[in-house]
């Protein structure tokens, strides 16, 4: 039954995202980037308060304690059901926004930031999913601090999503997305080296820089898939934790039969391959 329950709850995610995407893309005319960070800000901060919020349910009221989250599950799903009115309402698309006759897909560029999106979504989730047992069971921290290492890590994230929204529209995509690749891998070396304040620091550093590139690849996709917009959005979120999650359950393997410590150090040097793959995206055909 709970397998049945996550199955449904991913339908929901996935049926989501696509048109939410679609449609955040069409309102926010020449500033794309800048509209769909705002776009995905919420999401950002609903992911980045989660593990705190749901350790302290936890610690303090034991596992049904996790029942307290149906509270803001079900002040969205009324928020919801009284703006579908609303939503239902087909809005005439902005001439901007619509992509012209002449414009063409490029499926070889949106196959190349595929791997980019499948690398740096591995980099995301090994960190989130590893970091907790490399402080709790392999450097014997207080597994409180759990909770804080998280929202650090996502919440900056959070933060770099709104950061990179107005710098990719100022220099562009593609080159957001190849510096951000560069910068993360270091940063993710450098907190695997250090302890303490130190390390969250690095940690939020790390976060900042690659989860920025979350929305920057999409709207990158949908340069690339000017016909397909919904496609293109759906490819990118569903490749992303599609295959974050698969990345996540090999390097799970490699921690069991080598240890934590190397399937961390894995994980911090994917961006490096991220970036190779993301010099060869191509600028996208104008419009």
């Amino acid at each position: 039954m709970l397998l049945g329950l996550v199955v449904l709850m991913g339908l929901g995610v996935a049926a989501w995202h696509p048109e939410g995407y679609r449609t955040a893309s069409n309102v926010a005319g020449d500033k794309k980037a800048t509209g769909i960070s705002w776009f995905s800000l919420g999401g950002n901060v609903g992911i980045a308060l989660g593990p705190p919020v749901i350790t302290l349910l936890v610690t303090t009221f034991g596992l049904a304690g996790s029942l307290g989250l149906l509270i803001p599950a079900g002040l969205v799903a009324l928020l919801l059901m009284a703006a579908l009115p609303m939503l239902s309402v087909p809005a005439r698309p902005r001439a901007a926004s619509v992509a012209a006759p002449e414009a063409r897909n490029m499926p070889g560029a949106m196959a190349i930031l595929i791997v980019v999106v499948m690398l740096r979504s591995w980099t995301q989730l090994g960190f989130t999913t590893f970091v907790p047992f490399y402080y709790v069971d392999h450097l014997k921290a207080d597994p409180r601090i759990v909770g804080p290492l998280l929202f650090v890590f996502l919440g900056a994230g959070a933060l770099g999503t709104i950061a990179a929204g107005p710098v990719a529209d100022r220099f562009g995509a593609r080159p957001f997305m190849v510096w951000a690749c560069l910068l993360a891998a270091p940063l993710s070396v450098g907190f695997l080296l250090t302890r303490g304040a130190l390390a969250f620091v690095m940690l939020g550093a790390v976060g900042f820089m690659l989860i920025s590139t979350f929305t920057v690849s999409v709207v990158l996709g949908q340069a690339y898939l000017p016909r397909n917009l919904g496609m293109a959005s759906g490819m990118i979120v569903g490749f992303a934790i599609g295959t974050g999650g698969l990345g996540v359950a090999a390097l799970g393997g490699l921690a069991d039969r080598w240890g934590l410590p190397l399937a961390l150090w894995v994980t911090a040097l994917m961006p490096v391959g991220g970036f190779a793959a993301s010099l060869f995206l191509p600028e996208p055909k104008p419009r």
